[in-house]
């Protein structure tokens, strides 16, 4: 076998995490050098797939879009002044992705194909040594950008894999499959669903949109930007960076209703019932359709036409999950039987159990996956203890409900490229301290106990399975921001390298 690649900083992941990271990494002066008079990147990025892109070159279903703002949606050094509408279609986004690992140099520090399979801590000489596809790769930090949605989640249904139709995740869409004519399953309300729901109606013969619980839509308030603004967002950037700066406060207003008090949610529940009652005036489809629970417990959804969608003839919703799938059909909850030839699951994906951290080892062999079996948790949802010279990036209870999440990795990336920084190309070893992550974990899930994730009457796929909020910052993006302004040693056990033994006869 080939020896290992050496490098010194090893992402896995080329989504908005991991390529922000590779970018500051190489704009921080982090290029190349050699080991062994072998000339190595400094940073290498491995990626599963053939190209960048992360969850925006995975979910390529009809319809895909992005609930935020295209200026907010992107990173703060890369403006886009190309954006065709105030909300970016998935395949701008990706492209936006291919633009920056190339604009920025990138590139050459990817290597795709290469699915990580397992990464280990090696005690003794204080690396990680990482297994992939396609080779071996030793690295003095390591660096999780996998992200929260990448990962497909169907749930076990019996008999699925007896049907005789065909069957998709909606992140793994089935390009080749023809749903015209075909009688449709499409199981799952949720942000993928009503994305997809409206633009496969008109072609299939009859849908059947499975709903365990109604969530709540607002309006989209989309179009698309005019020459003249897209000139000025070209040639006048201070325009565009105005732009981000207010979608970006306006955002930040909402999460005194989402943290500290939910009561404050109600005006946005009136527009959500009112945007209910015009496009549903049928009052038996409309109270399938109202939640029970308050505004902003699950996620908000946007979308001017799922709702009329749901009112066509050929389309019937089932307000019950799927019990069973039969060799041409499927059964709900409520024990009503339908026949399919397709079924497309818009069922999300493994958020609070995410694969990686089965394949990644730290101290003493144990696996990050065990290491989170109370639920995962980690300082400043960054580092873990007992996992030295590791960092995620969109780890625990740093996603949002309120604003952009590229925000938040930015924040995390400086505050990662510090702690690189500190750790140098010397040798030395950062491990947050039980205490600080425990410390750290408290004061989030305490800050969680008044939201309206928790108080709202939900269950929703922001909780573990205990009930346990994992996912959510309970605060507003600047206060984390602050947070993770710089790499704080102290929250660290900081092991220096071993010095270099002098070579014999030095001192003669």
């Amino acid at each position: 076998m080939s020896e290992p690649v050496r490098t010194r900083v090893l992402i896995i992941g080329t989504g908005f995490a991991g390529l922000g990271m590779a970018v500051r990494l190489k704009q921080a002066g982090i290029g190349a050098r050699g080991f062994g008079g072998v000339p190595q990147h400094d940073f290498v990025v491995l990626e599963r797939a053939g190209e960048v892109g992360g969850t925006w070159r995975d979910n390529t279903y009809p319809g895909a879009a992005c609930d935020v703002p295209s200026h907010l949606y992107s990173f703060s050094f890369a403006p886009n002044p190309d954006w065709s509408r105030s909300f970016s279609p998935q395949a701008e986004i990706q492209e936006y992705l291919r633009r920056v690992a190339t604009d920025f140099g990138v590139r050459p520090h990817i290597r795709f194909r290469h699915e990580v399979l397992g990464a280990a801590w090696d005690e003794t000489d204080r690396c990680w040594r990482v297994r992939t596809a396609a080779g071996e790769f030793e690295a003095d930090a390591l660096i999780s950008a996998t992200g929260a949605l990448s990962d497909p989640a169907v749930p076990p249904l019996p008999g699925l894999d007896r049907f005789e139709g065909t069957v998709f995740h909606s992140a793994r869409w089935n390009h080749d499959h023809d749903l015209t004519g075909k009688r449709v399953a499409v199981v799952g309300t949720g942000a993928s669903a009503i994305q997809l729901v409206p633009q496969i109606q008109p072609r299939v013969a009859h849908l059947t949109v499975f709903q365990r619980t109604p969530p709540w839509i607002l309006p989209r308030w989309d179009r698309p930007f005019r020459p003249a603004e897209r000139l000025a967002f070209r040639h006048l950037p201070l325009v565009q960076r105005l732009a981000r700066a207010g979608i970006y406060w306006g955002r930040e207003q909402m999460v005194a209703g989402f943290v500290v008090a939910p009561g404050l949610m109600r005006a946005a529940e009136r527009l959500a019932r009112r945007h209910l009652q015009r496009f549903v005036p049928d009052p038996v489809l409309r109270a399938k359709l109202t939640p029970d629970y308050r505004i902003g417990c699950k996620r908000i959804l946007i979308s001017n036409d799922y709702l009329p969608s749901l009112t066509q003839p050929n389309v019937d919703l089932v307000a019950a999950g799927l019990a069973e799938v039969r060799p041409r059909s499927v059964v709900a909850a409520d024990g009503s039987e339908h026949e399919v030839d397709t079924i497309i699951f818009g069922t999300g994906f493994h958020v609070t159990d995410i694969p990686v951290a089965d394949r990644i080892t730290g101290r003493g062999g144990l696996a990050l996956k065990d290491r989170w079996a109370g639920g995962m948790k980690a300082y400043k949802g960054t580092a873990v203890a007992g996992f030295p010279n590791l960092f995620l990036l969109v780890g625990p209870n740093t996603g949002l409900g309120h604003s952009s999440q590229v925000f938040m990795i930015e924040s995390q990336i400086a505050y990662v490229l510090d702690a690189v920084r500190h750790i140098g190309p010397g040798g030395t070893v950062v491990e947050v301290s039980e205490g600080a992550e425990s410390a750290w974990d408290a004061g989030v899930q305490r800050a969680m106990g008044r939201t309206v994730w928790t108080t709202g009457g939900c269950a929703s796929w922001y909780l573990d399975e205990r009930g346990r909020n994992t996912t959510l910052w309970p605060g507003s993006t600047w206060r984390f921001r602050r947070h993770t302004a710089r790499f704080d040693p102290a929250a660290y056990r900081v092991t220096a390298p071993a010095p270099t033994p002098e070579p014999v006869g030095a001192a003669l």
